[in-house]
């Protein structure tokens, strides 16, 4: 599935150009991608005395991160090869011990700081770390759940210098194929599974992001008659307002990493809140702000009512579900000035598949982006046969910033990824002509609540081992403002709805139990296949709830 190409791709990819792209191992890659996801990180080192990392009244310079970066490698005492657990909220420490981590030659395991103490424990025994490295907030979560191993706290001042640790001794040399980070992702079964992203492929990911705003600068100043340079030079420093969780992928990869290479400011949100926001997106010159759906609607009726200073904003972007048209509508009229863009990807492919940016989404703004040039994309029948451009079927792609595998987990590594790389991303879509792609369905029962991923399994398990529930169902509906609402239907005795949802938040995260839980007199409507019916409970919802429609 190709269109025409873009005269402007062609100059920036074409031989000896730093993003001259070829085919190696039957995949289209960067012939000038460094081997070593380091390799790219130091280099922003360049950026020296520019401020990197605001969060509240702390203020860092690139330097002063490195350094901080440095002096840490010796205080974990790992060795190349090395699984590193890190669970903190989103703040500097965090970031500071992900780039130690890496550059120690160890594998970052990025827990999701909002679990559970047994949720984190189960994503703690999955990779054997060396080390858990965690605020005091969840170092006591993970205590109370059981775990007993070492835990390091970068929050409180250092402690010695492991003796037995080598500091005048180089990290082993990286491969590509070499595990740099697991990201952990659930899936139907409910049960968690770690995402291994290579050098390869999170530095892949990373560059086909880089290439992607080249182009929009590349065509920006081409309209405006002048060098990229020279609009380059007259632009300040781009801000980022951090409000992803970095243990997702769109945190790791578009509010850390790329900022990083590029020289970006960040600004660190310590919890999501439209006023604070507004405020930072005022006094710090934000330039770049990319929520889910939920935050940008918080975000603009807020602006409207404080009629609030929006004018820094250059770029305004959504990713973790579809962007309603009424939304865009609204950014449009409060902040005209602003580029949109949306862009469709998945922790298994280390971020973005595709993306939209500027006239690009303008223009097709029903779209989830266009696919990005070193993804190959298929859509697939029932039969697994490919289908042509306009034809619905699941999405299936292949490319060098595809994961290796989930760890230790063979099974569920073989159901998605087949030998020779093509992975099922589980979702029903089509490809246009222009490579635009949209996204129709899942076909997995997954809830996109707020921009968090639910899987209904893993709530249906914690349900089914009440007491007193004989039955249930976990599914979404639409909300105006989550995208879709997390609910549930039960069959039991002896139970009420605030104790159902308070027992699911303490059993799992307070995210993932449901909004609302209704009651059924009688058992749940079964498919031919004997499984629940959701189709039909979602449709009979408002019955179930008391509310006529």
């Amino acid at each position: 599935m190709s269109g025409a190409v873009d005269p402007t791709f062609a100059a920036l990819t074409a031989p000896g150009t730093p993003f001259e792209i070829a085919e190696r191992d039957g995949l289209r890659q960067f012939v000038n991608m460094p081997a070593d996801l380091n390799v790219l990180i130091d280099g922003a080192r360049r950026h020296g005395d520019k401020t990197f990392i605001v969060e509240g009244e702390r203020r860092l310079t690139f330097e002063q991160v490195f350094a901080w970066r440095d002096a840490l490698i010796p205080l974990l005492g790992i060795r190349p090869g090395e699984r590193v657990a890190i669970c903190m909220r989103n703040r500097t420490e965090w970031i500071v011990a992900f780039l130690a981590t890496v550059k120690a030659g160890g594998v970052a395991a990025l827990l999701n700081s909002r679990g559970a103490p047994a949720e984190l424990v189960a994503m703690i025994e999955n990779v054997t770390p060396a080390l858990v490295i965690a605020d005091p907030e969840r170092a006591a979560l993970i205590r109370e759940g059981g775990y007993t191993g070492r835990i390091f706290d970068p929050t409180k001042p250092p402690a010695a210098i492991p003796e037995d640790h080598p500091e005048d001794v180089e990290p082993a040399p990286v491969a590509p194929d070499d595990p740099a980070a697991i990201l952990f992702t659930s899936g139907t079964t409910g049960r968690v599974k770690g995402a291994v992203l290579t050098h390869q492929s999170l530095t892949t990911g990373l560059l086909s992001v880089q290439l992607s705003g080249v182009m929009v600068l590349q065509n920006m100043a081409q309209k405006l008659g002048v060098s990229p340079d020279a609009l380059m030079a007259q632009m300040p420093q781009q801000a980022v307002l951090l409000v992803y969780p970095l243990f997702h992928i769109s945190g790791l990869g578009s509010a850390f990493l790329s900022p990083l290479f590029a020289g970006s400011k960040v600004v660190i949100m310590r919890r999501w809140d439209a006023g604070e926001a507004l405020r930072i997106i005022r006094d710090e010159q934000i330039t770049m702000f990319t929520g889910v759906p939920t935050m940008l609607w918080d975000l603009l009726q807020t602006a409207r009512l404080d009629d609030a200073d929006l004018s820094s904003l250059r770029n305004v972007a959504s990713g973790g579900q579809a962007l309603p048209v009424n939304l865009l509508d609204e950014i449009r009229a409060v902040c005209p000035h602003a580029q949109m863009g949306t862009g469709y990807g998945m922790t298994e492919c280390s971020g973005a598949i595709a993306q939209a940016v500027g006239e690009d989404f303008v223009r097709n703004r029903a779209s989830a982006g266009r696919v990005l040039p070193l993804v190959d994309v298929r859509i697939e029948g029932p039969d697994g046969a490919s289908l042509p451009p306009g034809e619905a079927g699941e999405i299936v792609v292949r490319g060098a910033q595809v994961m290796a595998g989930y760890w230790n987990n063979p099974d569920d590594t073989a159901a998605v990824l087949s030998t020779d790389g093509w992975l099922r991303t589980g979702d029903v879509g089509l490809v246009d002509e222009e490579n635009y792609i949209f996204i129709l369905d899942r076909t997995k029962d997954m809830v996109i609540s707020g921009g968090e991923n639910i899987y209904c399994a893993e709530v249906e398990r914690v349900l089914g081992e009440m007491p007193g529930i004989r039955e249930c169902a976990a599914f979404g509906i639409p909300d105006e403002r989550l995208g879709e609402l997390l609910v549930a239907v039960v069959v039991g005795d002896g139970l009420t709805e605030q104790g159902i949802i308070a027992q699911v938040g303490e059993r799992l995260a307070r995210y993932k139990a449901p909004g609302r839980v209704a009651f059924s007199d009688e058992a749940l409507p079964r498919n031919a296949v004997g499984k629940i019916d959701k189709r039909a409970l979602t449709a009979r919802w408002n019955e179930f709830i008391g509310v006529n429609p």
